[in-house]
């Protein structure tokens, strides 16, 4: 498995990406490759002073760094030698399987797109996000990628989200739910009551109708769909409730004697909650619809979620479901063309 990795994305660039990569080299053996791609005496500074060492390991020079002010599609047209953009090179020119960046979203999506195309019959790629729940775990598509999206791209996310549920989460029929802010049919705004009618009518899906807040978080669906603003709103704000909730309940049980002697006794409870609800546990989300893979990790990422990104490269090129994809949204154009005629 050959990956990519954007060194000089994200808030704690160069740091974090390299100290994922020592616990990756420690724990994924089947990498064969990583390519650092940066400016070159950063990259090898960092190593040095991190002890990171291996064959596996090519510096790959970019010699520009996209800034969080900049916008996706200048970021891509303007600074040509970028990280991401050379990152993303290497796959569109078959030497990396995948890349992962924990940098700017929009130009690892606007990179992504303009370089590695779309799979038949998708548009727009579309963000998966692996969340938690009381029950399970769901996939929120899209989590960020298109805040402006139409019906027929929403029915797209659903078709690639029920593909990711199948053949990565291993659920044989996997629910599809659209968020709304009610269940009723008449609830949503117009975007989701013409997707809620689409769905309907969309062949090899198991749709269930609208779900809302309670239902992610306590019985959801195998898949829930909605557009990138809507997606990444919840995305960020469960990350920053289930923080608030630890730091609250940290702060009440050291607030006296016998909270904190509850508290040693409830630890290791709280550290399998913890674990449920940490996002980098999960590390990076998969960019789906696309002529290969990309991992998007978030801007914070600790050295723990950038081994888990480049853990969900390595899955994400097991499961090689771009083909799975790929089959399931030709079937439904089959399906939606021969209704049409």
């Amino acid at each position: 498995m050959k990956i990519a990795l954007d060194v000089m994305g994200g808030d704690f660039a160069p740091q974090n990406p390299i100290a994922g990569v020592k616990l990756a080299l420690e724990s994924l053996p089947a990498i064969t490759k990583l390519f650092l791609v940066g400016i070159p005496e950063v990259i090898e500074k960092e190593l040095k002073l991190q002890g990171v060492s291996s064959p596996k390991l090519e510096i790959v020079s970019a010699s520009q760094v996209v800034d969080m002010s900049d916008s996706g599609l200048d970021a891509v047209r303007k600074k040509k030698d970028s990280s991401i953009s050379v990152a993303v090179d290497l796959v569109k020119n078959g030497k990396a399987d995948a890349v992962v960046s924990a940098g700017h979203t929009g130009a690892a999506v606007t990179a992504s797109l303009i370089k590695l195309r779309t799979l038949t019959h998708i548009e727009r790629p579309a963000i998966a996000s692996i969340m938690p729940s009381l029950t399970k775990h769901w996939v929120l598509i899209d989590a960020g990628a298109n805040p402006d999206s139409e019906p027929a791209h929403l029915v797209q996310n659903a078709i690639m989200g029920s593909a990711f549920a199948r053949h990565v989460l291993g659920r044989e029929n996997p629910t599809v739910g659209l968020m709304s802010n009610g269940t009723e049919e008449e609830k949503g705004n117009a975007l989701c009551k013409e997707t809620s009618k689409l769905l309907r009518h969309t062949a090899g899906l198991n749709f269930i109708g609208n779900v809302e807040g309670h239902d992610v978080w306590e019985t959801p669906p195998d898949v829930v769909v909605c557009d990138g603003f809507t997606g990444n709103v919840i995305l960020k704000n469960a990350e920053a409730l289930a923080h608030t909730i630890f730091s609250m309940v940290k702060s009440e049980i050291k607030s006296g004697f016998w909270t904190k002697i509850g508290g040693l006794l409830a630890k290791p409870a709280f550290k399998r909650v913890h674990t449920r609800t940490n996002p980098d546990e999960v590390g990076g989300m998969p960019l789906l619809g696309l002529n290969g893979i990309t991992i998007i990790s978030h801007g914070s990422a600790s050295p723990l979620a950038m081994k888990n990104a480049i853990r969900q490269a390595c899955e994400s090129i097991q499961h090689q479901i771009n083909p799975h994809i790929e089959a399931s949204a030709t079937a439904h154009s089959i399906a939606l063309h021969a209704r049409h005629q």
